[in-house]
């Protein structure tokens, strides 16, 4: 099993989500996150004829654990999906995960996912 993060841009998500969906992830977790890579963050925005400067823009995290045949497939579809070709449009990373346990039954390894 491993566990993927990714950190993407908000106007992405339901893209990501849709394909990840079609692609048969089932489980998912979605959290607002501020952040910033290489950039900094520091990017100029425009209000109301003001222009100020973004520090930590809002990203989106998506966290979820798949089996190991399944990584390519997942890591495809989020850089597919998730892709604009503009400084900012996040960072994948894959870890292992050494177990998982669905508390309701006490089932244990890839039958949990």
């Amino acid at each position: 099993m491993k566990r993927i993060e990714a950190i993407i841009r908000p106007l992405r998500l339901e893209a990501v989500k849709t394909a990840l969906a079609e692609a048969g992830v089932a489980g998912l977790t979605v959290s607002d996150v501020r952040g910033s890579g290489r950039s900094r963050g520091q990017r100029p925005g425009l209000f109301r004829g003001e222009e100020y400067v973004i520090r930590l823009p809002p990203k989106i995290k998506l966290e979820m654990t798949v089996r190991d045949e399944d990584v390519e497939t997942v890591l495809e579809t989020i850089l597919e999906q998730a892709r604009t070709g503009e400084e900012g449009d996040g960072k994948i990373f894959v870890l292992p995960a050494a177990d998982a346990l669905r508390i309701r039954t006490g089932e244990t390894g890839d039958t949990v996912l």
